[in-house]
C-alpha cells in the first residue's frame, strides 16, 4: 500500500470535477490536502459535455482556463425544432458578464486530465487513486478516516473531510443524509459519436412528442445524441445496434458514423437534506442531483467547489490561530443550497420545452416561443439566456445595505475587461489577489478614499484596489487604480455604486457595500471573511 500522511488539513474523498477542482484551489491556497479516489484513474468515458461561464471563471482561479479553453468548443447555442423540424426558437447568448462565454462544450475525460496534470503544481496537495474510505470517525478535532487499497487499510486524520463521491455517495449513506426531491419515469438514451457528419455549430433540440432528442456538438468533430424513451419501451432492446442507428438516421446524417458509447440511464432532481456532518462536509453529485436539460449538473458541483475552498482555508488558518470557524462553514449550505434547487428548477422547465407530452402541448409551446420572439426584449430574455438564474446570495456571510446600492450585495460581480495605469489590459480577476478586497469604484479613487479608511480595510485583511469608469484615466495614488475599459461596471445596476466601496470575497462575489465616506466600518465583515488575518501559515 502506498504510504498516505496520517495528518493532512483536508481529505477530499472523489476525484471527479468536482474534488480535482478543490483540490487545485486548495493547492493554490497551500492548504495541506490530500486527494483519494476510489478508481485507478480519473473517467475515460464521456459525461459531462457543457461547462459554463461560471465555471471557467472558477478555472480561471485555478489557473488552468487557457488550458481548459483551448479543448474546448467555445460559444456555441441552441436551435429548438418542432416535430416537422423547422426551428420556432433559438438561444444565442453574446454577453460575457463573467469574461468568459456562456456555453462552452468539451470532453469530461480531457478535462479530468488537466485538473489531475494541474496537482503537480502545488507540493501541498497529493492524489491517490485506488483508495477508498470506508469508515468516518469524527472526533472534536478532526475526522479519522479509514482508506483501503485493495486488501490493505490505513488512516488518515484530517482537520475537514469533503465528500465529493457521486450521486451514490458512500460518505452519504455513512452519514445517514437523505436525499429529497424525485427521481423521474423517464429514462433517456445517450449516444456518443467520436465524429460526425452533422456540423452543425448549435445544439439541436427536436420537441416532437412522438421522439423528444437532443443533439449537441463537441470539440474536434464529437457529437452526442439524447433520445428520450417512451413509455413500455424496453432499455435493453433500444441500445441494439440497429435501433441506435434507425434513431440516429431519424434526427440526421450521423447514421452510419462509428459508435463511442450507448447508454441509458434516468434523471434524477434531488439534494441532500444537509451538507455538512460536523467536519464532514459534502459537495457535487453528492450534495445534489441535477437533470441534464440546463448542462448544469457538473457546473453546479463547481460552484461548490469555488464556495467552500476558501472557507476551507480561512477555516483552517482560524483553528489554527484558536479561533472558530463554524460561521464560515455552515454558509456554504446556506449560500449553496438554493441556487442548486434553481439550477435543478431550470432544467425541469427546460426539459417541460423538450419533452411535450403531446401535440397540442408542443403547438402550444412553440406559438408560445414565436410570439415571444415578436418583442425584441422577451426575444432577448431567451436568446441571451437572461432566463439562467444568475448566482445571488439571500443568506450567509453578507451583509446587505438598504436602498438601490445594496442590490447588488450577494452576486457575483461581473468581470470586466480592465486597463492598468501601465495601459495593459486583461480581465479583473487577473489583477485581484486571492484575498478580500476593498473595490473602490469612483472616477478618483485614490484621491476619494482617505489614509485612515484605507490603514483600516488593509489592517482587517483587505486589498484596495480601484477602479475607475471606463471614460476616466486612473490618477496613480497610495493603491493600484485601473479603469474599467470594458464598460460593465461603467452602466446598468453598477453605475449607481460609483462613490462606493465593493468588499468583494475570495470567490468575487459582493458581500457588503458603503460609501466611500464610511468604508473603514467595512472593517468588521473583512474580519468574519478572514478571521485569522493574513499572517502566514503555521506549519
Amino acid at each position: 500500500m502506498v504510504s498516505l500522511p496520517e495528518n493532512t488539513d483536508v481529505l477530499i474523498v472523489g476525484a471527479g470535477p468536482t474534488g480535482l477542482t478543490l483540490a487545485n484551489l486548495l493547492g493554490g491556497m497551500g492548504v495541506d490536502t490530500v486527494l483519494i479516489e476510489r478508481n485507478k484513474s480519473t473517467v475515460q468515458e464521456p459525461r459531462a459535455v457543457s461547462i459554463d461561464d461560471e465555471s471557467m471563471r472558477t478555472m480561471q482561479a485555478v489557473g488552468l482556463a487557457d488550458a481548459v479553453q483551448d479543448v474546448t468548443a467555445r460559444g456555441y447555442g441552441s436551435i429548438y425544432r418542432g416535430p416537422s423540424g423547422k426551428q420556432f426558437a433559438q438561444v444565442m447568448p453574446s454577453s460575457r458578464d463573467y469574461g468568459w462565454d456562456k456555453r462552452n462544450a468539451f470532453e469530461q475525460p480531457v478535462l479530468e486530465a488537466i485538473l489531475r496534470e494541474g496537482l503537480a503544481r502545488h507540493t501541498s496537495v497529493q492524489a491517490h487513486f485506488g483508495f477508498e474510505a470506508i469508515g468516518y470517525d469524527q472526533r472534536a478535532d478532526g475526522v479519522a478516516v479509514t482508506v483501503a487499497n485493495g486488501s490493505k487499510t490505513g488512516q488518515v486524520r484530517a482537520r475537514f473531510v469533503v465528500a465529493a463521491d457521486g450521486g451514490r455517495s458512500p460518505a452519504r449513506k455513512a452519514l445517514r443524509i437523505e436525499m429529497e426531491g424525485s427521481s423521474f419515469a423517464e429514462p433517456w438514451l445517450i449516444v456518443d459519436l467520436p465524429k460526425t457528419n452533422n456540423h452543425a455549430r448549435d445544439t439541436e433540440v427536436f420537441c416532437d412528442p412522438a421522439r423528444p432528442c437532443i443533439s449537441l456538438p463537441g470539440p474536434n468533430g464529437i457529437r452526442r445524441y439524447e433520445f428520450m424513451l417512451m413509455k413500455g419501451e424496453d432499455p435493453t432492446a433500444i441500445v441494439r445496434e440497429e435501433k441506435v442507428r434507425e434513431l440516429l438516421a431519424s434526427v440526421g446524417p450521423d447514421r452510419d458514423m462509428p459508435l463511442r458509447r450507448v447508454q441509458v440511464y434516468t434523471f434524477h432532481a434531488r439534494l441532500a437534506t444537509r451538507w455538512r456532518d460536523g467536519r464532514i462536509l459534502l459537495a457535487g453529485d453528492a450534495a445534489h442531483l441535477t437533470p441534464p436539460f440546463a448542462g448544469q449538473g457538473m457546473n453546479s458541483g463547481l460552484r461548490d467547489a469555488y464556495n467552500l475552498a476558501w472557507k476551507l482555508d480561512e477555516a483552517v488558518r482560524a483553528e489554527e490561530a484558536g479561533l472558530e470557524s463554524d460561521a464560515l462553514l455552515n454558509s456554504y449550505y446556506a449560500e449553496r443550497k438554493p441556487h442548486a434547487w434553481e439550477m435543478i428548477k431550470l432544467a425541469l422547465n427546460m426539459g417541460r420545452v423538450m419533452m411535450p407530452t403531446s401535440h397540442l402541448q408542443g403547438t402550444l409551446t412553440r406559438v408560445a416561443f414565436r410570439t415571444l420572439g415578436l418583442w425584441p426584449p422577451a426575444r432577448d430574455y431567451v436568446a441571451q439566456m437572461r432566463y439562467k438564474p444568475k448566482p445571488r446570495f439571500r443568506d450567509g456571510l453578507i451583509w446587505p445595505a438598504t436602498g438601490e446600492t445594496g442590490e447588488v450585495v450577494g452576486q457575483m460581480i461581473p468581470q470586466p475587461e480592465i486597463e492598468t495605469q501601465d495601459r495593459q489590459r486583461m480581465l479583473m480577476d487577473a489583477c485581484l489577489p486571492d484575498r478580500p478586497v476593498a473595490l473602490v469604484l469612483d472616477a478618483t479613487p485614490a484621491q476619494k478614499l482617505v489614509e485612515e479608511s484605507r490603514k483600516a480595510l488593509e489592517s482587517a485583511g483587505a486589498e484596495v484596489i480601484g477602479l475607475t469608469p471606463k471614460g476616466h484615466n486612473p490618477i496613480p495614488g497610495a493603491f493600484a487604480v485601473h479603469r474599467d475599459a470594458s464598460g460593465l461596471l461603467s452602466h446598468g445596476p453598477f453605475a449607481a455604486l460609483a462613490g462606493h466601496v465593493l468588499l468583494l470575497r475570495r470567490d468575487r462575489y459582493i458581500a457588503a457595500t458603503q460609501p466611500i465616506a464610511t468604508a473603514a466600518t467595512l472593517a468588521a465583515p473583512i474580519n468574519q471573511l478572514a478571521p485569522a488575518g493574513r499572517g502566514k501559515r503555521e506549519r
